[in-house]
């Protein structure tokens, strides 16, 4: 499988173009990523940013009893070409970021939810989602404090990378994703 081809056109797309394909894109439910994972990259954040952070992650789609839910993967940085390798911590993948998969007019990825700690900055965020074609989808980055919704610079591609690796699903199970 090849990664990249979906990300490279996007990596120089300004944010008002990024924002267009947003707004262009097609509707996505939540039942038709149900039990695959995809491999991210980080678009319109600063290169000083990347740096510290990451260019590349995972997102899961995990179908439960109550819906479907969902993490990041921290991968290994290993190109916008490689395929998706987790990196590990004491020998499991390294897994955070838990969301529910909210279906609506856009599909969004809702942060506000356990395991995630009540305190941790991360329940405020929220990621739009639309289908751009081919499999590949593309979010934003958005913020919610008090009912107040604002934007971040923040966009990613999401490219498909078929079904969730069973260590990855007990790796978030370990840190209390339930189903």
């Amino acid at each position: 499988m090849s990664f990249g081809v979906a990300a490279a056109p996007l990596l120089t797309a300004s944010p008002r173009d990024l924002q267009g394909m947003m707004e262009g894109g097609r509707p996505v439910s939540a039942q038709e990523l149900a039990g695959r994972w995809y491999r991210g990259t980080s678009l319109g954040l600063p290169e000083w940013v990347e740096r510290l952070a990451w260019k590349t992650f995972a997102k899961t789609f995990h179908p439960t009893a109550s819906g479907v839910m969902g993490w990041n993967v921290r991968l290994c940085q290993d190109g916008l070409e490689a395929p998706p390798v987790p990196m590990k911590r004491r020998g499991a993948p390294l897994v955070f970021g838990f969301y529910r998969v909210n279906d609506g007019p856009v599909l969004e990825l809702d942060y506000g939810v356990r395991p995630n700690p009540l305190l941790d900055p991360t329940r405020m965020v929220r990621d739009p989602l639309v289908a751009l074609g081919g499999g590949v989808l593309l979010g934003r980055t958005w913020v919610s404090f008090v009912g107040i919704r604002l934007p971040t610079p923040s966009f990613f591609v999401l490219e498909p990378a078929g079904a969730i690796p069973g260590t990855v699903i007990d790796a978030a199970r370990a840190r209390g994703l339930g189903g």
